[in-house]
């Protein structure tokens, strides 16, 4: 084996063992909780010796934003995926939040650790720290919400009134505190409301929609309210 061969199999190598711990950490955080893990758990659990852990990560912290990057990086990827494909401004929302729909349903346990990890940010990390990771993940992500809004009011399927600088960012945090919770309390939000969770976040997502969605031209209005609308003329 040659040299460069040797190089790409131990990085491939070092690839694996880092998925290996991250893979561990992450079911014993959903299991368990963050708060409760230790890293000699996340040793046992990944099946490594501690020396080959420190060579990854320093702490328990650093394994956590770990995790926390790889889901922002996936999340970015297949979410963008899924608006380049659409049209209209409208349709580009659309997609993102029908993206983190179905998150919610193939990966909660990818969102309940996400709930995890917002209370010990609220307790413990500072925000420099996320807008770093956020800005190495999705260059100008933010600033791209502000953008859409702006276009689908040009383009009339977004509500004129609506403020480009506020109202994507108030959604997102309304999805994301929506999907966080419910997927984190499930079957106890639904013992409580009488409602699969899929189906409140589904609903969640769609008044959201309704709310931002420019409103029918009045001609349409009265074709749809007319009282022949829909009815075939006798001949």
């Amino acid at each position: 084996m040659n040299e460069a061969a040797k190089r790409g199999t131990y990085s491939s190598h070092r690839v694996r063992q880092r998925q290996r711990i991250l893979d561990a950490a992450e079911k014993l955080f959903d299991e368990h909780g963050i708060d409760r893990v230790s890293i000699a758990e996340i040793v046992n659990g990944a099946g490594i010796r501690p020396s080959t852990l420190y060579e990854y990560f320093s702490n328990k912290d650093d394994i956590v934003w770990a995790i926390v990057a790889d889901v922002f990086a996936d999340g970015a990827e297949r979410a963008k995926k899924a608006m380049d494909a659409a049209a209209t401004a409208l349709d580009k929302i659309t997609a993102l939040l029908e993206f983190m729909a179905e998150g919610f349903t193939q990966s909660p346990s990818k969102i309940r650790f996400m709930a995890q990890f917002d209370s010990m940010y609220a307790r413990q990390w500072s925000p420099e720290r996320l807008l770093s990771l956020e800005a190495q993940v999705s260059p100008g992500g933010l600033e791209y919400f502000s953008t859409l809004v702006r276009a689908g009011i040009a383009d009339g399927t977004l509500r004129p009134d609506l403020d480009p600088e506020l109202t994507m960012h108030a959604v997102i945090n309304a999805v994301i505190g929506a999907q966080r919770r419910l997927a984190s309390l499930g079957r106890r939000v639904e013992m409580e409301y009488g409602q699969p969770v899929d189906r409140l976040f589904r609903e969640t997502i769609r008044i959201l929609l309704l709310g931002m969605r420019a409103p029918a031209p009045p001609s349409e209005v009265k074709r749809k309210n007319s009282p022949s609308s829909g009815k075939r003329k006798k001949r």
